[in-house]
Parts: C-alpha cells; structure tokens; sequence
C-alpha cells in the first residue's frame, strides 16, 4: 500500500518559516524514485513547487527560488520542504508526489500523490 503522508503545514506571518515533512510508505522509495512539492491555492490550478530527483538534483519554481529548500532523508524514506521568507502569495494546500519518472515541475505526470498539508501566510 502507497502512501504519502504531508505534515507541518500551519499560518505563520509574512516573512516567517515553515518546514514541511513527507514520509513515503509502501513502494516508494525517496531514493529511488523522482519527488516532488506541489501546491494548489484555492481557486486556482495546481503547480509545481519543487522536485528531487533520486540523484539528488533539485529543480524549484522560479517563485520560489531562493527562499525555499527541498531535501530529502533516504533513511527515513521522508522528504522535507524547509520554507522560509514566506509571502501571503505562497497561501496554499501543498502536496508531496512520487514519480517513477522524472517530470520536473509538470504535476500532472506524478502518479503517486499525498492528501495534502495547509500553508496560510498572512
């Protein structure tokens, strides 16, 4: 059974941090596989976040570049999205997802995806 689990999502103000974790389950294995950070505000389409692939290269959004670090933990099977600087823009839902394949930043390629973690920036 897959599973990706989200945590660490809060409201913080402008300017603030938060690091979000993900733990993988089942047959997803962080180093092995392409994973990534997403996020949906409401009323608006999801996009992509963040990406690592099972090398370790990351790739970010150019919104985000800068401010936010993706990393990942092969032995916990956990990823980590370590936001700081946040903006009242940054307000979403924020997803983990896996891929067996690397697609960058394209949300719709991933198959394996989390329930998702709340960010509200004020």
């Amino acid at each position: 059974h897959v599973q990706l689990v989200e945590s660490g999502g809060d409201s913080v103000q402008a300017g603030g941090s938060l690091r979000l974790s993900c733990a993988a389950s089942g047959y997803i294995y962080v180093s092995r596989y392409c994973m990534g950070w997403f996020r949906q505000a409401p009323g608006k389409e999801r996009e992509g976040v963040a990406t690592i692939t099972s090398d370790g290269s990351t790739t970010y959004a150019d919104s985000v570049k800068g401010r936010f670090t993706f990393s990942k933990d092969n032995t916990k099977n956990a990823l980590y999205l370590q936001m700081n600087g946040l903006k009242p823009e940054d307000t979403a839902m924020y997803y983990c997802a896996a891929d067996e394949y690397n697609h960058g930043l394209a949300w719709r390629q991933y198959q394996h995806w989390g329930q998702g973690t709340q960010v509200t920036v004020s």
